[in-house]
């Protein structure tokens, strides 16, 4: 029998073999409708369920040999049921109608026993993503790749780095990664939808130097499709080369000076921001940029938008963790703040609409009006002028309610636009209202780390604290 002429449920199933999957997407639904139609038996007044399920291979080295593979598959049935505004959350990885039901069971007796919320509840019937925005956004890319395969790959990515110079004299390892899952949910408010997704990566940590001088430094690539993964090689030999820059560093006297953060790290920046408007944040009242909506937080110049529908988005997604339905947006505009990042509960909570971000953030871009694109990391060093240019970030110093930060840090002190010497054991403080005032500039030199993107970005003036 060819594929064509397959039932659909046949066909399902073997799409779901071909994936690597052991359940297929109807299945799944039939899992969901079986527990919602349990949880109106008992009485609840919502519900929702997710059928999820997922697998990959990691394989790690070191120094050309095999440190770890590891195999994972796991599945999970999980339930939110609502009694009238009380709710309870209960989750299996058994699929069998026994445990559905008790699952059901123990979700409704914790709703009964919790305290009522008047916030809670299913996203609003209005605000649910209907069927035809439910787009494909080109997420989901397998990688046929077996444990041998893994470990090859992973190997020349080592020694890739290892051939780059005599100097890199050791290594922390390189990895290979290949993970892929897919969900159904469907919730009593009548939103049902669900798709399939992928995340592939290549990485390793070279050390350069010997003795009292040795310096580590890392890096991957990461994508959906892993046929658009940097090489191995490429991979293995700018990491060695990130490693062997640092070498011969040197400790600064305490001072302030303009700051220019790695793209790779602006993004950590840009994380920030979405932590301080996020509803929970403000509603919690925890925030430095608490009550910023309509308030200029960064200058004129910066802009931030939010695009979930960038194919192969490792942010993407045509609906919510709430089925809601999801929009390109500006969350900043002219540094002006022109809306937060709400679930339902939090939006409920503060009055307002949510924004299609319960879960997080999707594609979020930092820019600026003023970059061009001849701003080049090296035209970025020549706007810094003499300062410092930050290459890596060491701890937790990040106050969300007050908006102090500190971090130690580590990279290059740069002379009228020209790299001097690589620097290290340094502190970085300010605080980050005056920090994202402060930036004067992002490069083209554009990065995206997870789900945000943006260049190298210079901020005016910081502490740095030294000998």
């Amino acid at each position: 029998m060819n594929q064509a002429s397959q039932s659909p449920a046949k066909k399902t199933a073997l799409d779901a073999a071909l994936n690597g999957f052991s359940y297929s997407r109807d299945f799944f639904a039939q899992l969901t409708d079986q527990a919602l139609q349990h949880a109106r038996h008992l009485g609840a007044t919502d519900a929702a369920a997710e059928a999820s399920e997922g697998h990959g291979l990691s394989v790690n080295v070191r120094l050309g040999e095999l440190e770890t593979v590891e195999r994972n598959r796991d599945k999970s049935l999980g339930v939110t049921v609502y009694v009238g505004q009380r709710s309870g959350n209960a989750s299996t990885s058994d699929f069998s109608e026994q445990a559905i039901r008790q699952t059901v069971q123990a979700a409704y007796d914790i709703a009964r026993y919790t305290a009522e919320d008047p916030h809670a509840g299913l996203a609003d019937v209005a605000d649910i993503a209907p069927p035809e925005t439910h787009f494909d956004l080109d997420l989901f890319y397998p990688w046929d790749i077996d444990s041998e395969q893994a470990l090859a790959l992973a190997c020349e990515c080592e020694a890739a780095a290892f051939a780059t110079s005599a100097q890199i004299s050791n290594s922390e390892g390189a990895g290979v990664s290949a993970q892929q899952s897919h969900f159904f949910t469907a919730h009593s408010n009548g939103f049902r939808g669900g798709y399939a997704s992928s995340r592939h990566s290549i990485s390793v940590a070279p050390i350069a130097g010997k003795g009292a001088d040795m310096q580590r430094d890392s890096w991957y690539s990461s994508m959906r499709d892993p046929a658009r993964l940097a090489s191995a090689a490429v991979v293995g030999r700018y990491a060695a080369e990130r490693a062997l820059s640092r070498l011969n560093g040197r400790k600064i006297s305490t001072r302030q000076c303009p700051v220019l953060f790695e793209s790779p790290l602006a993004a950590g920046l840009l994380g920030s921001y979405v932590q301080a408007t996020s509803g929970g944040a403000q509603y919690r009242q925890s925030s430095f940029l608490l009550d910023s909506l309509g308030q200029q937080v960064f200058p004129e110049h910066i802009d931030i938008e939010e695009n979930p529908f960038i194919l192969r988005g490792k942010g993407s997604s045509p609906f919510d963790a709430e089925g809601v339905r999801v929009r390109p947006r500006m969350v900043v505009r002219q540094g002006v703040v022109q809306g937060y990042f709400l679930g339902s509960y939090s939006a409920r909570k503060l009055g307002m609409r949510t924004t299609g971000n319960a879960g997080g953030s999707h594609n979020l871009s930092l820019q600026s009006r003023h970059t061009r694109d001849t701003d080049t990391l090296e035209a970025m060093l020549q706007k810094l002028g003499t300062g410092l240019f930050v290459t890596e970030l060491m701890g937790q110093g990040v106050n969300a309610v007050t908006g102090d930060y500190s971090r130690g840090a580590s990279g290059f002190w740069v002379e009228n636009g020209e790299i001097a010497y690589p620097v290290e054991e340094i502190t970085i403080a300010g605080n980050l209202r005056d920090m994202f005032l402060g930036i004067e500039a992002i490069g083209a030199d554009a990065y995206t780390y997870g789900s945000k993107t943006t260049g190298s970005l210079l901020i005016n003036r910081m502490t740095v604290a030294g000998s």
